[in-house]
């Protein structure tokens, strides 16, 4: 058995979890801190594992055999219970870093300074994991943070009785220092992280992020939290942020929205963005017109295969639709001129660069924008296509239907919100007896 005999609690997110025979348990996600109030002294007592399913739980730390800096090893004994917090309980990222508190001199307790938590550290005393240490930075009159100087003695790491604060619930820790936390996750996980904060965080967290990273995590939330976080947003950045969406997620988020707000936002939106999205909107939501985009990849078939590669390598196109360039006559933005045919990228990577995309079409029959979903699921299959051309009856490209645009419809309307349990996770649930001498409530509970 290896234990620290400190660390870091900043340290813990994202390490791997691993069971005595080296198999794959999931992630530390958080790590779970009791603050002493009336229970003796500040302890970690668990951590909370992200394991397959997204299924978040928790683990104590007496299931902990082995840590540093790259995994953590446990008994394998894991309760999958879904991890609910308790009243008492803290998580030290995700509430308790960068939480403003007052730092008090040991040497004259009427003198205190304004600080911020930037990390926690840990002392392992007898199986025992206790909160000792504070690392924290002062915060000026300014509001600008500086290090505390250690010519004058000072260090940046003072014990935890010098804090006081920290057990108050609000003001919340500064939304970038939680976003630092988890800058390594997609955006899909990224939207489960910011779906289980309370409402204020989120707000904190949407103001943090720049538009086009709040436009990416948006469309990976629920529809509720959508609304919820864009109605917290001034109409011009709320604006600015559907402009950076996906103009299929922008108007299925705007039609969920009162016909009044609709039109403000539009109105305040650049026309040439705002246009597309009047025009989906146009559609039910159950055509193949409510479902599409209308942004494809689009060339003329004159244009050459290195062009269209080049288009379709850009980072900001959705893996859907990189899949696919439809060919068109001019215009070649929607509703183009006429629609000719598709090429899929594998045609692309195989035919000269030089070779006009117009002698690799293939002729698959468009959808109209009143196709059913019905029609569209068909269309799809028939032809083993990933996004399928949508055009107006005069045979202008107007859209196109994607896999992930069928999914999304097909799937239950709070499939986000429950995405965690769509696949059980492949751990056995904890069935053991609790070890002697536990003191932790949990895993009397557990």
């Amino acid at each position: 058995m290896t234990l620290p005999t400190r660390l870091f609690l900043s340290r813990l997110a994202g390490i791997e979890v691993f069971d005595p025979l080296g198999d794959p348990v999931g992630r530390v996600h958080d790590a779970v801190i009791t603050l002493g109030i009336g229970q003796g002294r500040p302890r970690l007592i668990g951590l909370v594992l992200e394991v397959p399913g997204r299924r978040r739980v928790f683990m104590p730390m007496t299931r902990v055999t082995s840590l540093d800096a790259d995994a953590v090893i446990t008994t394998g004994l894991v309760n999958l219970r879904r991890f609910e917090q308790r009243p008492t309980e803290h998580l030290a990222i995700a509430e308790l870093f960068d939480r403003r508190v007052t730092l008090t001199d040991p040497d004259d307790p009427q003198t205190s300074a304004d600080a911020t938590v930037e990390d926690l550290q840990v002392t392992v005393h007898r199986r025992e994991w206790i909160v000792e240490k504070a690392y924290v930075c002062r915060v000026l009159s300014s509001g600008r943070r500086l290090s505390f100087s250690r010519r004058r003695g000072e260090s940046a790491l003072v014990p935890l009785d010098r804090v006081s604060g920290l057990e108050i619930h609000g003001p919340s820790q500064e939304a970038h220092l939680l976003l630092a936390a988890y800058r390594n996750l997609r955006v899909a996980d990224l939207a489960d992280v910011i779906h289980e904060l309370s409402p204020e965080r989120r707000a904190q967290v949407a103001e943090a992020l720049d538009d086009a990273q709040l436009a990416d995590v948006l469309q990976e939330l629920a529809e509720d939290d959508q609304v919820e976080i864009l109605a917290g947003l001034d109409t011009e950045r709320a604006a600015d942020v559907l402009e950076a969406m996906e103009p299929d997620d922008a108007a299925d988020l705007l039609a969920e929205l009162p016909a009044e707000q609709q039109e403000t936002l539009l109105a305040r939106m650049e026309p040439d963005e705002a246009e597309p999205l009047r025009r989906l909107l146009s559609y039910p939501e159950d055509t193949a017109g409510g479902l599409m985009t209308s942004e494809p990849i689009i060339l003329g078939p004159e244009a050459s295969i290195a062009e269209a590669l080049a288009l379709v390598r850009r980072e900001q196109v959705p893996t859907t639709l990189a899949t696919t360039v439809f060919v068109c006559r001019a215009p070649l933005e929607t509703p183009t001129g006429r629609y000719l045919g598709i090429v899929h990228i594998q045609r692309l990577l195989r035919d000269p660069p030089h070779s006009p995309v117009g002698a690799a079409l293939d002729r698959v029959d468009p959808l109209l924008p009143s196709a059913s979903v019905d029609e569209v699921h068909r269309h799809l299959a028939t032809y083993d296509l990933v996004a399928a051309p949508v055009v107006d009856e005069d045979g202008h490209l107007v859209g196109a239907v994607t896999v992930d645009d069928v999914l999304d419809h097909i799937l239950p309307e709070d499939w986000r919100e429950d995405r965690e349990h769509d696949h059980e996770p492949t751990l056995e649930p904890e069935t053991q007896p609790d070890p002697p001498g536990s003191t932790d409530p949990r895993e009397a509970t557990a």
